[in-house]
């Protein structure tokens, strides 16, 4: 890894080019947050029943006392006997939010469509506290393209992050965010692929090493956090 070394005074110089890119990134993500927010909603009429700790639980019962819900799509398929590393990876960020979330008028939730007696079992091994249910019985990972039929991915394509993907398999990652009011729940935003690594504050400090993220083939680095040697 070869990188020049440079008087102090150069180095400044250096990093005040960076920091004029850098405020311009900042502005183009404070304008992309706007206009996120500006987005159009949908109501969601479909009836969602999932299996959750405290027995079967709507949509709009998974909100709790909160009028936001943040989901995050857990990969981790019924015939699965572990979550996704990538998306466990996400997890392991989870519970530390939660409680600043908790306090800003948003519950996360993650949902996988794995039994739930797995997803207790996968969480009582990595020792995460955050609210997770099971969508095993109604089409919401489907229908909020996550999860894919086998004729589906026998198409060669499928449906993800708003295209067609060469790149087949059944379960696939995304974070879903919803808003209730006394009458109605509304789909509001989702994101998938790169766009899940907003949770993923790891990457943002990894970022800023001398090494960057150091990665030869996507996330092969990554092992679940009781897996590494």
């Amino acid at each position: 890894m070869q990188h020049a070394v440079v008087s102090r005074d150069e180095w400044l110089s250096a990093r005040r080019d960076l920091l004029e890119a850098e405020k311009e990134l900042t502005h183009l993500r404070d304008k992309v947050a706007r206009e996120r927010l500006a987005l159009p909603w949908v109501r969601i009429d479909k009836e969602y029943v999932f299996d959750t700790r405290d027995g079967p639980r709507m949509l709009a019962d998974l909100f709790e006392d909160q009028s936001q819900l943040l989901v995050q799509h857990f990969m981790f398929a019924p015939e699965w006997k572990e979550g996704c590393p990538s998306c466990s990876f996400m997890a392991d960020h989870a519970d530390g939010m939660n409680l600043h979330l908790a306090h800003h008028d948003v519950t996360l939730v993650a949902v996988s469509r794995a039994p739930l007696a797995e997803i207790e079992r996968y969480r009582e091994r990595m020792g995460w506290q955050f609210k997770w249910v099971s969508s095993l019985k109604n089409d919401f990972n489907y229908d909020f393209k996550v999860s894919f039929t086998h004729e589906e991915i026998a198409g060669g394509k499928i449906d993800y992050n708003f295209g067609q993907w060469q790149e087949t398999g059944e379960e696939w990652p995304g974070i879903s965010t919803f808003f209730k009011d006394a009458d109605n729940v509304f789909h509001t935003y989702s994101t998938y692929g790169r766009g899940v690594e907003v949770m993923m504050g790891t990457y943002a400090m990894l970022d800023l090493m001398p090494k960057g993220r150091n990665e030869t083939e996507g996330m092969d680095w990554l092992r679940r956090h009781d897996q590494y040697e």
